[in-house]
């Protein structure tokens, strides 16, 4: 069996999934490279895992997160300036037949993660 990554992002402030978030993922190895894009759905998560199977190979990647649209459109940042706009999440993959679950508990003024299941 094959690992995969997947993730989804929670607006904690509002107690809700996050909708309309587009993420981007990047390999690290090497040079950084942009592997697979989306947006979340209504859940926040993505339809499909953003590295599938097939696709997955441990190393080093990045998840970024652009959240400053929502934040606005969600009435919860103003400006061209925001505190919380992308956020960068730097994690590796060291085991090839895992399932790794990388959320975004996000609010306005601040966000976590965590490896989840």
């Amino acid at each position: 069996m094959s690992g995969y990554l997947t993730t989804h992002v929670l607006d904690t402030a509002r107690g809700m999934p996050a909708k309309g978030i587009k993420i981007a993922l990047y390999n690290l190895d090497g040079d950084r490279t942009l592997i697979a894009q989306t947006i979340t759905n209504e859940d926040g998560r993505t339809d499909s895992p953003i590295l599938p199977a097939g696709d997955f190979k441990t190393g080093k990647y990045e998840l970024v997160f652009f959240c400053g649209d929502y934040l606005e459109a969600n009435d919860q940042a103003h400006g061209d300036i925001k505190f919380l706009d992308e956020i960068p999440l730097r994690f590796g993959m060291d085991d090839g037949s895992a399932h790794y679950h990388v959320p975004l508990l996000l609010s306005p003024f601040g966000y976590s993660t965590y490896r989840g299941s």
